[in-house]
Protein backbone atom coordinates (compact mmCIF):
# COMPACT_ATOMS: atom_id res chain seq x y z
CA UNK A 1 0.00 0.00 0.00
CA UNK A 2 1.26 3.74 -0.92
CA UNK A 3 1.13 6.74 1.53
CA UNK A 4 0.26 9.16 -0.73
CA UNK A 5 -2.75 10.18 -2.69
CA UNK A 6 -2.92 13.14 -5.23
CA UNK A 7 -6.20 15.37 -5.24
CA UNK A 8 -6.88 17.32 -8.49
CA UNK A 9 -7.40 20.61 -7.57
CA UNK A 10 -7.56 23.22 -4.95
CA UNK A 11 -11.34 22.40 -4.55
CA UNK A 12 -10.87 19.16 -3.90
CA UNK A 13 -8.45 19.96 -0.84
CA UNK A 14 -11.14 22.46 0.38
CA UNK A 15 -13.71 20.05 0.32
CA UNK A 16 -11.63 17.63 2.37
CA UNK A 17 -10.52 19.98 4.50
CA UNK A 18 -14.31 21.10 5.50
CA UNK A 19 -15.44 17.33 6.11
CA UNK A 20 -12.64 16.62 8.09
CA UNK A 21 -12.30 20.08 10.26
CA UNK A 22 -16.49 19.22 10.94
CA UNK A 23 -15.32 15.57 11.89
CA UNK A 24 -12.91 17.28 14.55
CA UNK A 25 -15.16 19.07 15.98
CA UNK A 26 -17.32 16.32 16.68
CA UNK A 27 -14.36 14.55 18.40
CA UNK A 28 -11.19 16.55 18.81
CA UNK A 29 -9.01 13.38 19.09
CA UNK A 30 -10.65 11.62 16.25
CA UNK A 31 -9.35 9.29 13.02
CA UNK A 32 -9.92 8.98 9.46
CA UNK A 33 -9.64 6.03 7.69
CA UNK A 34 -8.72 6.74 4.19
CA UNK A 35 -9.26 3.86 1.28
CA UNK A 36 -8.55 4.27 -2.20
CA UNK A 37 -7.91 0.78 -5.22
CA UNK A 38 -8.24 3.07 -7.93
CA UNK A 39 -9.85 7.27 -9.18
CA UNK A 40 -12.28 7.27 -5.90
CA UNK A 41 -11.16 8.05 -2.50
CA UNK A 42 -13.05 7.09 0.62
CA UNK A 43 -13.08 8.91 3.58
CA UNK A 44 -14.29 7.71 6.68
CA UNK A 45 -14.54 9.09 10.28
CA UNK A 46 -16.61 7.91 13.43
CA UNK A 47 -18.09 10.77 15.62
CA UNK A 48 -19.51 8.38 17.57
CA UNK A 49 -18.59 4.89 18.40
CA UNK A 50 -18.34 2.41 20.96
CA UNK A 51 -15.02 1.74 22.77
CA UNK A 52 -13.97 5.31 23.58
CA UNK A 53 -16.91 7.70 25.32
CA UNK A 54 -19.85 5.39 23.96
CA UNK A 55 -19.19 1.94 25.59
CA UNK A 56 -22.84 1.10 25.47
CA UNK A 57 -23.73 2.67 22.53
CA UNK A 58 -23.64 3.02 18.61
CA UNK A 59 -20.93 3.29 16.08
CA UNK A 60 -21.54 5.51 13.81
CA UNK A 61 -19.68 6.25 10.61
CA UNK A 62 -19.12 9.00 8.24
CA UNK A 63 -18.31 8.57 4.69
CA UNK A 64 -17.51 11.29 2.37
CA UNK A 65 -15.94 10.42 -1.32
CA UNK A 66 -14.02 12.32 -3.77
CA UNK A 67 -12.28 11.67 -7.63
CA UNK A 68 -8.42 11.61 -7.11
CA UNK A 69 -5.73 12.93 -9.46
CA UNK A 70 -4.58 9.37 -10.41
CA UNK A 71 -5.43 6.19 -9.53
CA UNK A 72 -4.32 5.59 -6.13
CA UNK A 73 -4.16 2.40 -3.11
CA UNK A 74 -4.16 3.33 -0.02
CA UNK A 75 -5.55 2.22 3.10
CA UNK A 76 -4.82 3.92 6.03
CA UNK A 77 -6.10 5.27 9.65
CA UNK A 78 -4.38 8.46 10.75
CA UNK A 79 -5.77 11.41 12.61
CA UNK A 80 -7.45 14.22 11.30
CA UNK A 81 -5.46 16.41 12.84
CA UNK A 82 -2.41 15.42 10.62
CA UNK A 83 -4.69 14.91 7.70
CA UNK A 84 -5.62 18.24 8.20
CA UNK A 85 -2.10 19.67 8.15
CA UNK A 86 -0.70 18.51 5.38
CA UNK A 87 -3.77 19.45 3.50
CA UNK A 88 -3.77 23.17 5.13
CA UNK A 89 -0.42 23.55 3.16
CA UNK A 90 -1.69 22.75 0.13
CA UNK A 91 -3.49 25.44 0.19
CA UNK A 92 -1.65 28.08 1.18
CA UNK A 93 -1.96 31.84 -1.50
CA UNK A 94 0.85 31.29 -4.22
CA UNK A 95 0.70 27.75 -4.68
CA UNK A 96 1.05 27.33 -8.89
CA UNK A 97 -1.97 25.71 -10.01
CA UNK A 98 0.41 23.21 -11.86
CA UNK A 99 1.73 22.11 -8.91
CA UNK A 100 0.36 18.13 -7.82
CA UNK A 101 -1.63 18.23 -4.94
CA UNK A 102 -0.32 15.35 -3.35
CA UNK A 103 -1.15 14.02 0.23
CA UNK A 104 1.36 12.38 1.67
CA UNK A 105 -0.02 10.54 5.15
CA UNK A 106 1.83 9.74 8.40
CA UNK A 107 2.24 6.55 9.63
CA UNK A 108 -1.24 4.15 10.27
CA UNK A 109 -2.22 4.01 13.61
CA UNK A 110 -4.89 2.08 15.23
CA UNK A 111 -8.43 2.73 15.89
CA UNK A 112 -11.53 0.64 17.70
CA UNK A 113 -14.00 1.40 14.91
CA UNK A 114 -12.29 0.94 11.89
CA UNK A 115 -12.15 -3.12 11.73
CA UNK A 116 -16.04 -2.55 11.76
CA UNK A 117 -17.04 -3.30 8.35
CA UNK A 118 -20.29 -2.23 6.44
CA UNK A 119 -21.46 -4.32 3.62
CA UNK A 120 -19.98 -2.88 0.64
CA UNK A 121 -22.76 -4.37 -1.82
CA UNK A 122 -26.76 -5.52 -1.43
CA UNK A 123 -27.92 -2.32 0.15
CA UNK A 124 -32.02 -1.81 -0.45
CA UNK A 125 -33.59 1.26 -0.75
CA UNK A 126 -36.35 1.34 1.88
CA UNK A 127 -37.50 4.89 2.42
CA UNK A 128 -36.73 8.48 2.93
CA UNK A 129 -36.73 11.04 5.50
CA UNK A 130 -36.70 14.73 5.22
CA UNK A 131 -33.69 17.54 6.35
CA UNK A 132 -36.30 18.78 8.60
CA UNK A 133 -36.86 15.73 10.40
CA UNK A 134 -32.91 14.70 10.89
CA UNK A 135 -31.97 18.53 11.64
CA UNK A 136 -34.67 18.57 14.21
CA UNK A 137 -33.94 15.17 15.92
CA UNK A 138 -29.57 16.33 16.55
CA UNK A 139 -30.86 19.33 18.12
CA UNK A 140 -33.23 17.42 20.67
CA UNK A 141 -30.49 14.84 21.29
CA UNK A 142 -28.05 17.17 21.52
CA UNK A 143 -30.15 19.30 23.90
CA UNK A 144 -31.59 15.84 25.29
CA UNK A 145 -27.49 15.15 26.51
CA UNK A 146 -26.85 18.46 28.12
CA UNK A 147 -29.86 18.29 30.36
CA UNK A 148 -29.36 14.62 31.49
CA UNK A 149 -25.97 14.91 32.42
CA UNK A 150 -25.47 15.95 35.83
CA UNK A 151 -22.31 18.49 35.88
CA UNK A 152 -19.92 15.95 38.57
CA UNK A 153 -21.09 12.71 36.73
CA UNK A 154 -17.95 10.21 35.84
CA UNK A 155 -16.42 9.23 32.63
CA UNK A 156 -18.15 5.70 33.04
CA UNK A 157 -21.79 6.95 33.61
CA UNK A 158 -21.80 9.62 31.24
CA UNK A 159 -20.79 6.90 28.18
CA UNK A 160 -23.64 4.93 29.38
CA UNK A 161 -26.10 7.91 29.39
CA UNK A 162 -24.83 9.54 26.04
CA UNK A 163 -24.58 5.57 24.44
CA UNK A 164 -28.64 5.35 25.50
CA UNK A 165 -29.46 8.53 23.98
CA UNK A 166 -27.66 8.28 20.56
CA UNK A 167 -28.37 4.58 20.57
CA UNK A 168 -31.92 4.98 20.60
CA UNK A 169 -34.01 4.51 17.46
CA UNK A 170 -35.70 7.28 15.92
CA UNK A 171 -39.76 6.89 16.47
CA UNK A 172 -40.43 7.33 12.31
CA UNK A 173 -37.81 4.90 11.58
CA UNK A 174 -36.79 2.64 14.61
CA UNK A 175 -34.22 1.01 12.68
CA UNK A 176 -32.07 4.27 12.82
CA UNK A 177 -30.28 5.15 15.98
CA UNK A 178 -30.58 8.93 16.99
CA UNK A 179 -27.07 9.49 16.41
CA UNK A 180 -27.20 9.05 13.07
CA UNK A 181 -28.79 11.87 12.73
CA UNK A 182 -26.63 14.01 15.03
CA UNK A 183 -23.26 12.52 12.88
CA UNK A 184 -25.59 13.59 9.10
CA UNK A 185 -26.12 17.12 10.52
CA UNK A 186 -22.77 17.80 12.54
CA UNK A 187 -20.67 16.41 9.82
CA UNK A 188 -22.19 18.84 6.80
CA UNK A 189 -24.27 16.25 4.60
CA UNK A 190 -27.36 17.48 4.71
CA UNK A 191 -28.76 20.38 2.50
CA UNK A 192 -31.51 22.24 3.22
CA UNK A 193 -35.24 20.65 2.63
CA UNK A 194 -33.32 17.50 1.18
CA UNK A 195 -35.15 14.07 1.33
CA UNK A 196 -31.85 11.81 2.34
CA UNK A 197 -32.69 8.39 1.16
CA UNK A 198 -32.70 5.25 3.40
CA UNK A 199 -30.84 1.87 2.44
CA UNK A 200 -30.86 -1.21 4.70
CA UNK A 201 -28.43 -4.23 4.78
CA UNK A 202 -27.42 -7.12 6.83
CA UNK A 203 -28.35 -5.17 9.84
CA UNK A 204 -27.06 -1.81 8.75
CA UNK A 205 -29.09 1.49 8.01
CA UNK A 206 -27.60 3.98 5.81
CA UNK A 207 -28.37 7.46 5.54
CA UNK A 208 -27.74 9.08 1.59
CA UNK A 209 -27.92 12.83 1.59
CA UNK A 210 -26.14 15.05 -1.51
CA UNK A 211 -22.76 15.53 0.45
CA UNK A 212 -21.88 12.50 2.24
CA UNK A 213 -23.38 9.46 3.87
CA UNK A 214 -23.73 7.85 7.30
CA UNK A 215 -23.53 4.16 8.08
CA UNK A 216 -24.56 2.61 11.65
CA UNK A 217 -26.14 -0.63 13.17
CA UNK A 218 -30.04 -1.01 12.99
CA UNK A 219 -30.53 0.25 16.53
CA UNK A 220 -32.64 -2.43 18.70
CA UNK A 221 -34.54 -0.32 21.27
CA UNK A 222 -36.78 3.12 20.98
Amino acid sequence: MKNTFELPDLEAVTDLQSYLQRAKRLDPDGMVRLRAFGEVLAAYVAPIFAGSLMDSGPTVLGLRTMQLASPGEVDAVVPISAVLDRLAKLALPGLDSRDKLIVELPAPERASWAGIAPPRAGWEHSGVILEQTLTQIAKDGIEEVKNTLPESVGGPIAARIRGEIWGRGIASEPRIPTGAAFAIAGLGFLTEGESVEIYSADGWVRLSAEHGHVLAKVARRL
